[in-house]
């Protein structure tokens, strides 16, 4: 990735086209979780050089997921369709792998858990059958 750095001015020409690219990410979905790839939390960095290079590292909610061409090519795709975007590269990394905590809230609500963070609602991994005990006794 190119490390340039950007000057205050840079950042306000290219956050229209950051809210654009969010936008065209927020169009592609997991195929088996009714949630787009962005607010699952797949997306783990996005960078717009000056020249309008998109750059993204992005991961996935298991590593060996069956989709993950189609996927990235569909996110590829979708990007590189926004306007003034020159290029989309993409960048695959389990370094950080994915968990429930990078959810947005967005996703939380559509996934039916709006209210997971809450102690009281949150299961108790305690709770449940005794499994110790011989079965009928």
């Amino acid at each position: 990735m190119n490390e340039e750095v950007l000057t205050p001015e840079d950042v306000k020409e290219l956050a229209p086209l950051y809210d654009n690219v969010i936008l065209a990410l927020k169009q592609v979905y997991d195929p088996e979780i009714p949630v787009n790839i962005y607010d699952l939390g797949l997306i783990l960095d996005l960078h717009i050089s000056k020249s309008h290079e998109v750059s993204i590292t992005m991961t996935f909610t298991a590593p060996n997921c069956p989709m993950a061409d189609e996927v990235l090519a569909e996110a590829r795709a979708s990007v590189e369709d926004v306007p003034g975007v020159k290029k989309c590269t993409i960048e695959l990394s389990f370094d950080t792998p994915w968990d429930a905590s990078m959810l947005s809230d967005e996703a939380r609500l559509a996934l039916g858990m709006d209210d997971w963070d809450t102690p009281e609602v949150r299961p108790d991994p305690g709770e449940g059958p005794d499994y110790s005990k011989a079965p009928n006794t």
